[in-house]
């Protein structure tokens, strides 16, 4: 399990900087950036639909090169798409931020949970993916609190440029601590 702790731990990060963003995200579009509710919805629509539709193609290419290289590459994303939210000027540069977010999203959400039942063996996959969630759950208990309370004091833009860091970090940490070499297919 020590394997899934450290997956976990370096993904933590992500989480959290998820819950600080997605809790303030639609005040900065409204509020900063001048997107009505209408527009607010259409933006999540397109980043859901970016991720619906590359879905099964990233599990696919999981199976292929690995799923640490799609993990490194979700967060390599979401680094980016929080240096780009705290950049723009207007909310129409968000809907290509939302398609790169969407996307990043789906190599996460498909990458992530095969990681943690592979690292964890056959008996042990509920544990592993309890640990997995845990950790998900626990960036959502603090994110939020914390997004809210950044952006607050020092804005949005900062509370972006702060989670890119976070990000970052966490990245580093996913390409150091995490092996899944005997996991990948000699085919």
């Amino acid at each position: 399990m020590r394997k899934i702790y450290l997956f976990s731990i370096s993904l933590l990060p992500l989480m959290t900087s998820s819950g600080m963003i997605y809790s303030v995200l639609p005040l900065y579009l409204s509020k900063e950036l001048g997107a009505q509710e209408m527009q607010v919805g259409m933006l999540f629509t397109v980043g859901a639909a970016t991720g619906a539709s590359a879905s099964i193609i990233l599990g696919k290419i999981a199976d292929k090169i690995g799923r640490k290289p799609l993990v490194i590459f979700s967060q390599s994303f979401f680094a980016l798409v929080m240096l780009l939210y705290s950049s723009i000027n207007s909310y129409i540069y968000a809907f290509p931020i939302h398609v790169i977010e969407g996307f990043a999203w789906a190599m996460i959400a498909t990458a992530a949970p095969a990681l943690v039942a592979d690292l964890a063996g056959r008996n042990r996959r509920g544990e592993a993916i309890g640990i997995y969630n845990t950790t998900w759950n626990l960036g959502w208990v603090v994110g939020p609190f914390l997004g809210g309370t950044l952006a607050h004091l020092y804005g949005f833009r900062l509370t972006f440029k702060l989670s890119f860091l976070m990000i970052a970090i966490g990245t580093v940490l996913t390409f150091l601590l995490v092996d899944e070499r005997k996991f990948l297919s000699k085919t």
